[in-house]
């Protein structure tokens, strides 16, 4: 049944993407094994060559991971999927796929800590050129599309200061060169943004976020329209470097799907009152938030998103010894790195997720050694609220 034509998102993350007349669990079982096994060796043969769908060893195929892929692919608007054993792993796996040496990059400046350092010094080992330019300015990605870039990568939303790209604009620049648009669509999620409806040709998840919303799991996903493409990164790159996701780890993401809409409606209504408060407080520099009227890119948050998400970022007006004091004094913000939980977390992102950002050029991609990030959890908005007025009325 091709429920992506019949039913809206909500349902479709309700339910399973696939009906078995055999098997009518109504939460699907996890299939918890490393090995299947064969009764014949023609059926090995056949299921080697890619003749039938049958498993062989959970690092290429499992029931339960498979039903995970389904999923992504029907809610991102792709076709096929991958999972990955971490957001790292399947965002290295993407690039190793995509470059070959002597090839170029070109990065939006600010990127999670991680994929900024793979960017800058794994990848340089085997000859690929990472290129680092702000490509919410049309004029410099223009100066930088070139006949050796191959790829064009972001988050838009882009981690931690919120810089939104239009993603129509940039397929537009590429026109007809042969270049992959690889978006990084974590803080929004597939029900508040759909990359490949808008031109990229790849998205992908560090599905720890918000796929699972319960900080269970780590995991990762990549979802593209191009079949071969995905059935290449799974068996070339995913099953031979090894970053495969655990049929336990597959099973507690369809968990977490289930109420993504649910959730993500949550996140965003306490992400909005609180952002309106600290717009509003004497002690709050600077607050960045896509909801707020003054956001400046509001125009592509029409244009391309389904909702606002639950990031925020903001600056004390005083100095970084004040910005940690305000967050060692929260309560029930909790100091961690990840984001996307059902709790609401607190970090600096210049100590803690982007600390391989060289500090003298913190400004040169878009951040600030003082810049709070916020990650809204669904608890009650006033009990959230509170707990900041009280932790900026101890600075």
């Amino acid at each position: 049944m091709d429920k992506d034509n019949l039913y809206k998102i909500e349902t479709l993350l309700s339910h399973n993407t696939r009906d078995d007349e055999n098997d009518r669990a109504l939460t699907p079982p996890i299939a918890q094994t490393s090995t299947f096994y064969f009764n014949n060796v023609d059926q090995v043969k056949k299921a080697f060559n890619f003749e039938t769908d049958d498993y062989v060893y959970t690092r290429g195929n499992n029931p339960t991971i498979r039903l995970f892929e389904e999923k992504m692919a029907v809610i991102e608007k792709g076709n096929a999927s991958v999972a990955f054993a971490s957001g790292m792993a399947a965002i290295s796996s993407t690039l190793l796929s995509l470059l070959e040496p002597n090839d170029k990059v070109v990065f939006h400046r600010t990127l999670y800590g991680s994929t900024h350092t793979f960017a800058k010094t794994v990848l340089k080992k085997y000859g690929i050129e990472s290129i680092f330019i702000n490509l919410t300015d049309s004029d410099e990605l223009k100066k930088n599309i070139t006949k050796d870039v191959k790829v064009i990568y972001f988050e838009t939303p882009a981690n931690p200061n919120l810089e939104l790209i239009d993603i129509q604009k940039v397929k537009e620049l590429i026109g007809e060169k042969n270049i992959k648009i690889v978006v990084d669509n974590t803080f929004l999620s597939p029900y508040f943004q759909n990359p490949l409806e808008l031109g990229a040709d790849i998205v992908l998840h560090s599905a720890t976020k918000y796929i699972s919303g319960h900080g269970d799991v780590v995991a990762g996903v990549v979802v593209s329209k191009d079949v071969d493409y995905i059935h290449g990164l799974k068996f070339s790159y995913m099953t031979e470097l090894g970053g495969v996701l655990s049929p336990f780890n597959a099973w507690l993401l369809l968990r977490g799907l289930k109420t993504l809409h649910v959730r993500m409606k949550a996140h965003e209504s306490n992400a909005r009152q609180i952002a309106e408060f600290l717009s509003k407080h004497k002690k709050v520099k600077n607050v960045v938030y896509p909801g707020l009227e003054n956001f400046p890119y509001n125009d592509i948050v029409e244009k391309q998103m389904k909702g606002t998400g639950a990031i925020i970022t903001l600056e004390i007006d005083g100095t970084k010894q004040d910005a940690i004091r305000f967050i060692e004094s929260l309560k029930l913000f909790k100091i961690a790195v990840s984001l996307g939980d059902i709790e609401s977390l607190v970090e600096i992102p210049s100590e803690m997720t982007h600390l391989g950002y060289d500090k003298n050029e913190l400004e040169d991609f878009g951040l600030s050694e003082k810049m709070i990030r916020l990650s809204i959890g669904i608890e009650n908005a006033k009990d959230l609220i509170d707990d900041i007025n009280d932790a900026l009325d101890k600075i």
